[in-house]
């Protein structure tokens, strides 16, 4: 019985040490960790989802810091000099997502790349032009155009794979 508890002990220290070392590494929010999106260790039940966008996504990281839900995106990249404009809008969408849920907007989110992260204020400015992109995006679909596609590695693992190659 001592041995099951000491186990125990050891392996809930273990997930404690590898979540105080990854938010460390990362330079992620000091705030509560509400869920986690990462191959080692995943506690976000399902994602996050606006029926009045018709945006569905998963943040690598949701923290609440100081009442407010901070989206995080981990990108494996190194680090440019400033965030790319993809990942700052990816990031935008989980703001969005996360305003819609919870009906508070956070004030930023986070971008982490290796060695260097980005803090993004969640703007009005932001907000409309990520709303201006989903637009032509649903636009563009409604035409009926298909977009070229072309295979690369990020396709193996993507869940909409199957979609695109039929």
């Amino acid at each position: 019985m001592i041995l099951i508890s000491l186990l125990l002990i050891l392996t809930a220290l273990a997930i404690l040490g590898f979540v105080f070392w990854k938010r460390k590494a990362l330079g992620l929010p000091k705030g509560q960790l509400i869920s986690a999106d990462s191959e080692k260790w995943s506690r976000c039940e399902r994602e996050l989802f606006s029926p009045h966008y018709r945006l569905v996504g998963r943040p690598d990281y949701l923290f609440k810091e100081k009442g407010w839900f901070i989206p995080v995106e981990v990108k494996s990249s190194l680090p440019p000099q400033s965030p790319y404009r993809s990942h700052i809008l990816q990031l935008a969408a989980y703001c969005l997502l996360v305003e819609e849920v919870t009906g508070f907007a956070p004030p930023y989110g986070v971008i982490a790349y290796k060695d260097r992260r980005f803090s993004v204020n969640y703007t009005p400015n932001l907000k409309a032009e990520l709303l201006r992109i989903l637009e032509e995006m649903k636009e563009t679909l409604s035409s009926g155009y298909e977009p070229r596609v072309s295979k690369s590695r990020k396709c193996l693992n993507c869940g909409y794979r199957r979609i695109c190659f039929g």
